[in-house]
């Protein structure tokens, strides 16, 4: 099974950020200049929260607040579930899957070295069991 790390070295390892104080408007402008469906929320390179698209559309949104006016902090997922580069992806669909969520940063001794989408783990996945079929169709005709 595939760990994070090998994961991060193929997708990469580049994050997103907001701080607390930064409006949800500048989260959701950052989320579509970048194409992400959620940003890290730090303090001088501490995690302190992740916000989603969904955070947005459920707290924001639904409940008639301003996105201008409304600071990340009140709207953020907090704490963030996080996972190490030496995690397996099996458990980062496992912990996604229970906890119901589609985002999830990597963090190795207190630092965010990375952040996988369901979408990551999906394509990993899929090219997994793509693998191995081929070994067993190179097995069954061999």
């Amino acid at each position: 099974m595939q760990t994070v790390s090998q994961l991060l070295k193929v997708k990469g390892n580049q994050i997103f950020s907001v701080a607390p104080q930064d409006s949800v408007l500048r989260a959701i402008e950052i989320m579509a200049t970048r194409h992400v469906g959620a940003l890290l929320v730090m303090t001088e390179g501490t995690l302190l929260g992740i916000i989603s698209e969904r955070d947005y559309a459920r707290k924001v949104i639904l409940k008639n607040r301003s996105s201008h006016d409304t600071p990340v902090s009140d709207i953020m997922s907090s704490p963030a579930v996080s996972v190490t580069p030496e995690d397996t992806v099996h458990h980062c669909m496992q912990l996604m899957t229970e906890g119901r969520f589609r985002h999830l940063p990597v963090v190795r001794a207190g630092r965010v070295v990375g952040m996988l989408s369901i979408g990551d783990l999906v394509k990993a996945v899929i090219e997994e069991q793509s693998q191995h079929i081929e070994q067993l169709e190179r097995y069954i005709a061999g």
